[in-house]
């Protein structure tokens, strides 16, 4: 227990009654009555509150799945374990996880009637990805004459994920989702990329189809059977290392963009048919198989909701050397990072070497402040060279990405707040092209 309003009060009187029979001699007579006088008082309001005082029965209501950035609602409800008393109104503190912020707290209620119950609702929103976990309530109650206060902790537990909170797709880029996935003219891969089966030879099939080899062993005419190679699998290699660490706003850095844009592109090309996986490589690094079908982007959500960024350094080169080892098909693989000048000449034999059997995509993100600081505020020396400085940077990058370009790469260069339209408008791109 702790002390109460009415207990600091009551010293506070006996202490100034003291004082004053210092200086009042007429008074000191009573000053041992005033000191025990309060005593039976507090001795019996500390008994009320530890064993007549009711206790209360808490439970929580909140979504189990919430995502990062939406608020959520929370409801207490507050019912009467008995028929003992509470005096007056009480405060109640809920222990809320640290990914979550929240104002609502302390709060003053009103005890619930007898067989009735109080419902609170206060709203918390999630700041961080990950696992959350609400272990309790703890309530502050007074006693009948406010000498004393008791903290009563409730084990409510509540446990969930707070998950990306990647927005909805511009109107336009989903337009063109769907534009696309009912075009029954779309141009695809074609046959002959896929086996399927062998046969026997049938009227109307081409020499080209002919499996010689099987022919020689079977002394008869064996046709190689091929599907047409409609559902493509795609890759997407996020960068969780120093490259993406950077901040771009309170709370969120360029790793958050990127899970989030690529979380949207896999919505849209599974909408397509198409299987996706997910590496991620530098400081955390994890492997998802091709998924598809209408449950993949729940398990990649499940899959992918606590992966963080840090300050870990990140290699490229092992990032696609893993990927080309992991790999039986022809992939659409994209890798997400910011690239510098410097990582030409290291990646040049392992890109070649993906560049023979699978389709690259190079996906930069550029730093937010490159554009600030390219145009000085004030004409002073010092704003000219860093402007200067942050020109040529830039510019070093896009002939990189020029450079690999030419080398039959592709290249996709976006801001963090842009990348999932631009992401999805390449992809589909692609798959007009009929280069998937």
């Amino acid at each position: 227990m702790r002390p109460g309003v009415s207990l600091f009060c009551a010293a506070l009187a006996v202490l100034v009654f003291s004082a004053a029979a210092f200086f009042i001699p007429a008074l000191e007579r009573w000053t041992l009555a005033v000191w025990l006088l309060p005593l039976p008082f507090l001795a019996a309001d500390a008994l009320l509150l530890r064993f007549f005082t009711d206790t209360l029965i808490i439970t929580r209501r909140i979504s189990e799945s919430c995502v990062l950035g939406r608020a959520e609602r929370v409801e207490l409800c507050l019912r009467r374990a008995g028929k003992g008393k509470l005096a007056g109104a009480f405060r109640l503190f809920d222990l809320y996880d640290d990914l979550f912020e929240c104002a609502a707290f302390p709060a003053r209620l009103a005890p619930p009637p007898y067989g009735g119950e109080v419902n609170f609702f206060y709203e918390a929103t999630p700041v961080e990805r990950g696992d959350w976990a609400f272990p309790a309530c703890e309530v502050m109650l007074g006693s009948p004459l406010r000498f004393w206060r008791r903290k009563i902790r409730h084990a409510v537990l509540s446990r969930g994920r707070v998950y990306p909170g990647f927005a909805s797709l511009p109107r336009s880029t989903l337009n063109a989702v769907l534009e696309y996935a009912g075009n029954e003219n779309a141009r695809k891969r074609g046959a002959g990329l896929e086996f399927d089966h062998l046969r026997e030879w049938r009227p109307g099939d081409t020499v080209r189809a002919v499996d010689w080899r099987a022919t020689s062993r079977r002394a008869k005419v064996i046709i190689r059977e091929y599907i047409e190679e409609q559902d493509q699998q795609i890759l997407l290699a996020l960068d969780t290392g120093y490259r993406l660490h950077r901040q771009e706003a309170p709370g969120k850095n360029q790793f958050d963009a990127a899970l989030n844009a690529s979380l949207a592109f896999a919505a849209a090309a599974l909408k397509q048919g198409d299987a996706v996986a997910v590496s991620l490589f530098g400081g955390d690094e994890r492997w998802m198989p091709p998924r598809r079908g209408p449950r993949a982007l729940s398990e990649l959500m499940n899959a992918l909701y606590d992966a963080k960024s840090s300050s870990a350094p990140s290699s490229l080169f092992c990032a696609l050397e893993n990927a080309l080892s992991r790999l039986r098909r022809r992939t659409f693989i994209i890798l997400v990072s910011n690239f510098r000048e410097e990582d030409e000449e290291p990646l040049s034999e392992i890109l070649r070497l993906a560049g023979k059997r699978h389709l690259l995509l190079l996906v930069n993100i550029l730093e937010k402040e490159l554009d600030a600081l390219s145009l000085p505020s004030a004409p002073d020396e010092e704003a000219a060279l860093v402007a200067a400085a942050a020109a040529s940077y830039r510019a070093a990058r896009r002939r990189l990405m020029a450079r690999w370009e030419e080398r039959g790469f592709l290249t996709l260069e976006s801001g963090a707040d842009a990348l999932s339209t631009a992401l999805i408008n390449r992809y589909l791109a692609v798959k007009r092209a009929g280069r998937l």
